[in-house]
This record gives structure tokens, sequence and C-alpha cells, in this order.
């Protein structure tokens, strides 16, 4: 039995429909997705990390941790957390294992795992360059000096999160105070490790 035309579905212009996708319209997809490119910004600065440790109007761990009142301790390790990650990462990566070709290891360094720091504080003060020798493996490269940039404050703090908290390394911190006795110290151009193992540790 065949339908009457009258009971044919038609749409507004009169022609029968057709099974397909509707067109959306470029404006909208571009839209849409310049939106959600800015949600994902703004998650990214304003989320935490999604951390439960981060709560309003904070935005990061450091922040919350800066707001927060701390111990002696634990805003030198704060300190030298930040001038490790802007500093030092950059060539022994965020791990602290070093890269070939570009810089030794820090976590298990003989060097920074030493009985005291009076050698290691030389290094960022006035740079190392020639062959050293890390975890059994020579080293041939230079390392520029840091001590115009940092201050004796700094330095310690960063060779104390180095030595106590980066990776495995567990070893006493550094005063400042050290750092500056190095400072005090006449001395020319870069350090060799023939020079740093002639500095007796205490």
């Amino acid at each position: 039995m065949k339908p009457s035309d009258s009971q044919k579905p038609v749409n507004q212009n009169g022609a029968e429909p057709a099974a397909g996708l509707s067109s959306v319209p470029v404006w909208l997809i571009v839209i849409f997705g310049a939106l959600f490119y800015w949600c994902q910004l703004y998650l990214d600065g304003h989320a935490g990390g999604f951390s439960k440790e981060v709560y309003a109007p904070y935005d990061s761990p450091e922040a919350v941790l800066a707001a927060n009142p701390q111990s002696e301790g634990d805003s030198t390790l704060a300190m030298g957390r930040d001038v490790f990650a802007k500093t030092c990462s950059v060539c022994h990566q965020p791990n602290g294992l070093g890269k070939e070709g570009q810089a030794p290891p820090l976590v298990g360094s003989e060097w920074v795992l030493a009985s005291s720091a009076d050698r290691i504080v030389h290094i960022p003060l006035y740079g190392l360059t020639g062959p050293i020798t890390v975890k059994g493996e020579q080293w041939n490269l230079t390392m520029l000096p840091l001590g115009e940039n940092l201050n004796d404050q700094q330095i310690a703090a960063a060779l104390t999160f180095i030595r106590t908290k980066l990776g495995d390394n567990k070893a006493s911190p550094v005063k400042p105070e050290l750092v500056k006795a190095a400072r005090a110290e006449a001395h020319r151009g870069y350090e060799s490790a023939d020079e740093l193992l002639r500095i007796p540790l205490q």
C-alpha cells in the first residue's frame, strides 16, 4: 500500500529530508577551540597541579609554603629548592642525575656527599674547569662561576638542598658562614679538581 503524498514528511522548503551530517559553521568551531585552549591555560596557572595541598587564594605549593610560618630550616630548604630549580637544574637536570656531555650527576656524587662542604662550596663560587671524576666517570667540562649572581645565603641554601634532599642524598647542611669564608679567600679564575682536593675536609 503506497502512502499518499500528503503523508510524506517534508521540510519547510518543500524538500524531502535526507540522512547525513549537518555542517557546523567554522566560526563556531574556532570559538570553541579558543575557549578550550584558554581553559587549559587557566587551569595550568590556577589549579595548583590539582594538589590537595593547594587552596585559594594560592596557585601553587610554593605559594602555600611561603604564606605559612616556617622554621629556619624550612625556609632555607625552600630557598635552596628555588635556586636549584632556576639555576642548577638547567645543566644537572631537575632530578640531579646530570646529562652526558653537559653536567655530571649531583645525586650520589662523592663531591656532594663528602663529610663536609669545604670543597664543594668553591665550585658555585668560582666555577670549575678541567677533568674531574664523579662516580667513577671522568668529565672534562667547564661550569661558570655563580658567586657574582648569588649571595652566601643562596649558595648555602642551594648546596643544603642538594646535599640533604636531592634524590637520596643524605649529608649535612651548609652554613652561609662557610660560603663567606671561601669567598674571602684570595682566588683567581676557575677551580680545578686538583685544587679542590688540596682543601682539607673538616
